[in-house]
């Protein structure tokens, strides 16, 4: 008798470990709207500063235990305290198409040689002391300075995107007005030396100035493939199945709508859209009021290029090709038969008001470009070709007849014809749209 009671309390043991086994594999999220909402702020502004976001600070110190949590999960870390809320992102995993819209090298440069040069300077200073500790930064690192209108320029960018983070603020002054006069008193900032410290969000161990390619590779770096796809599905415009390897591809077909997926979904308050070609979380259209929310290239967009895209978008699902296609349900042009229909369009859009600006009609080569631009920047279009890889994005100047543009099968979501259809399937096989407004993508810029 004693002999079977300890078998089954060994038993009842055994099953209780089995099962917190499965509940700590299957977290939940406790997020509430609230902490849902900051956390897709963040994942879009990385830096909240006392003084320009009270509000948004004491929202992330009253929900600070979820945002580590969640955060946690894709191997993020966040930084909050009464001062400055910092979020420490990854680096990007398409970091060619990221980079295609970064500022210029230059910006990139003068904005860590003003921060390298401000952590030794009083808090208020003028801008010519700044700039002048800097170029002896740069002078100490081996960079060239010119002091022409160039070089002002992109000071005066590096100096915007500081303002925006809330490290250097303007406090009187225009800085534009240096560009022109170089007067070195004519901007007065302020620098806060405390958030000077949450400046750079991956330090590494690798020395960046002696080996940048192996700083990159190292900070950039995640071997646990589930840790990969959620920071995919949170900061990026899809995840396609056919980019994926196979332990991405077995998480995707496994975990995205159960125990990992649909709860990381949940605690940003999106929705987790799940199809054969790949998933993508998907933010409901009360979430915000206008797409630039959502971050820097918003598609379906304004304007010629956003329509542009949304037709040529619509014309690939339709007359596009399959053979060799990147994955499943791409639709590929060719360069010139892109372009050939771009002119179409053009022809048919340009009179009258509201019609496609003169610059673009006028040149369809430029609006090609700038079309491929802003669809290999959302993740739903790749130029391949003669020396071209998967993921290089536009090449510098006219693609070359040989490139084949091939559109991603997220794009046939939004390719709304005259008809009220949309392209899917093989072929010209259409099915009729739903009847609710389609919801936007979740994309956000990466900083």
């Amino acid at each position: 008798m004693t002999t079977e009671r300890l078998e089954t309390h060994e038993s009842e043991s055994a099953a209780e470990a089995a099962a917190g086994s499965r509940r700590e594999r299957r977290w939940r999220a406790d997020a509430g709207d609230e902490a849902s909402e900051l956390m897709r702020y963040l994942n879009r502004h990385c830096w909240l500063v006392a003084g320009r976001d009270d509000d948004k600070i004491a929202a992330a110190r009253r929900n600070e235990a979820e945002l580590r949590r969640v955060y946690g999960r894709l191997g993020w870390s966040v930084h909050i305290d009464r001062d400055v809320v910092r979020l420490r992102k990854s680096p990007p995993a398409r970091a060619k198409a990221y980079a295609d819209t970064a500022p210029s090298a230059q910006t990139c440069s003068w904005f860590f040689l003003i921060v390298a040069a401000a952590d030794s300077l009083e808090p208020d200073i003028a801008i010519g002391t700044l700039v002048n500790a800097a170029r002896s930064a740069a002078a100490d690192a081996g960079i060239e300075v010119s002091n022409d209108i160039t070089e002002r320029r992109a000071i005066i960018a590096a100096l915007k995107l500081l303002d925006e983070r809330g490290v250097i603020e303007r406090v009187d002054g225009a800085l534009d007005s240096y560009v022109t006069s170089g007067q070195e008193n004519s901007v007065l900032l302020h620098v806060y030396h405390t958030r000077l410290l949450h400046v750079i969000a991956n330090p590494g161990t690798v020395d960046a100035a002696a080996d940048p390619e192996a700083w990159l590779a190292q900070v950039s770096r995640e071997p646990d493939a589930a840790r990969r796809m959620r920071r995919a599905l949170v900061d990026d415009t899809c995840v396609h199945t056919s980019d994926l390897y196979e332990e991405e591809a077995a998480w995707l077909s496994q975990r995205v709508r159960g125990d990992d997926g649909q709860p990381l979904a949940d605690a940003f308050g999106l929705k987790l859209e799940r199809r054969l070609e790949g998933a993508a979380f998907v933010v409901p259209e009360y979430a915000f009021r206008h797409a630039n929310e959502l971050g820097p290239l918003a598609f379906p967009g304004t304007g010629t290029r956003g329509h542009a895209a949304l037709l040529i978008s619509e014309h690939a699902g339709t007359y596009g090709a399959q053979t060799d296609a990147p994955g499943p349900g791409w639709r590929g042009l060719t360069e010139a038969d892109m372009i050939a229909a771009l002119g179409v369009l053009a022809s048919e859009h340009a009179a009258g008001r509201g019609g496609w600006s003169a610059e673009y009609s006028d040149d369809v080569t430029h609006l090609a470009q700038d079309v491929a631009e802003l669809l290999v920047g959302i993740n739903a279009l790749r130029i391949l070709g003669a020396n071209v890889e998967a993921d290089a994005g536009v090449a510098a100047g006219s693609p070359e007849p040989a490139h084949m543009w091939w559109f991603a099968p997220v794009t046939g979501r939004w390719a709304e014809t005259r008809t009220g259809t949309v392209a899917v399937g093989a072929g010209r096989h259409r099915r009729p749209i739903p009847t609710d407004t389609p919801e936007t993508p979740f994309l956000q810029e990466l900083t």
